[in-house]
């Protein structure tokens, strides 16, 4: 069995971050009249400059070791957002007993697993979005799905996906009920990205919740036999229809540190 490609994630956790803050600079210590400001001691210029001169300004550099070894997807440009439109998943704690279940008998073929810390179904690549781009972005993304109605979803099958570059493996689970819901939201979504010439979903579209991740491709450890035990303890635990059964209630976008939710009707 193939990894179906992973839906809408970066391979790096810091392009979630703000990139249009303040940077800090070096040196402002003040001088006497007069003298001139000690070659350590530079001033800082002004954005406005900045903005005029894109190419001169310094990069910061990308550690892989600060995100737990994750690759960038696309290069950190000052003013660029990193963007993602997705359904929350709010995890109960019977959820959180079969994820407790789950995880150990995963990392017993691949001891780098680690948990997600949040869990969603994204409905959108990971996208840059200028700044000034966030807003009506945004608005547009209301308008298309003001109409949708909540709905039912059940996300039991175990899956294996990585991202497109093959830098990051997750364990998930995927939708077996609701996917024609998912489409129809993911037809508007797309529309919105079509306006601002980004780039939209996935042709076929495996919708899913992940739940744990590791960096590297670890297809061959997890798919087969450990994949085969990890559905085997689904299916076995209690009340597992059950737990896995949610309501799709809200549809939320992520750029940079900046959220925004939409309810469904």
């Amino acid at each position: 069995m193939s990894a179906a490609p992973l839906v809408g994630y970066s391979s790096s956790g810091s392009e979630d971050e703000a990139e249009a803050g303040a940077r800090v600079r070096l040196g402002t210590g003040g001088c006497s009249r007069g003298q001139s400001p000690l070659p350590s001691q530079k001033l800082p210029v002004p954005d406005s400059v900045l903005d005029m001169f894109p190419g001169t300004e310094e990069r910061p550099a990308d550690d892989s070791a600060k995100h737990g070894g994750r690759v960038r997807t696309f290069p950190h440009e000052r003013g660029n957002w990193a963007t993602h439109v997705y359904v929350p998943y709010e995890a109960r704690e019977e959820f959180l007993d079969l994820l407790e279940v789950l995880l150990p008998h995963a990392q017993t073929y691949v001891p780098r697993l680690v948990r997600m810390e949040a869990f969603h179904l994204s409905l959108s690549q990971s996208v840059v979005l200028r700044h000034h781009w966030i807003l009506p972005f945004v608005q547009a993304l209301k308008g298309r799905v003001a109409s949708f109605q909540r709905f039912c979803f059940t996300a039991d099958r175990v899956k294996i996906y990585t991202n497109q570059e093959k830098t990051r493996t997750f364990v998930g689970l995927e939708v077996t009920s609701g996917h024609t819901q998912f489409l129809d939201l993911v037809s508007e979504v797309d529309r919105v990205m079509e306006e601002f010439d980004l780039t939209t979903f996935y042709q076929d579209p495996s919708f899913h919740i992940s739940l744990a991740w590791c960096v590297g491709d670890a297809r061959l450890q997890l798919e087969g036999q450990c994949l085969r035990e990890l559905q085997e303890i689904v299916g076995e635990f209690e009340d597992s229809e059950t737990l896995l059964r949610a309501h799709a209630e809200q549809i939320r976008c992520k750029s940079g540190n900046k959220f925004f939710s939409m309810p469904l009707k």
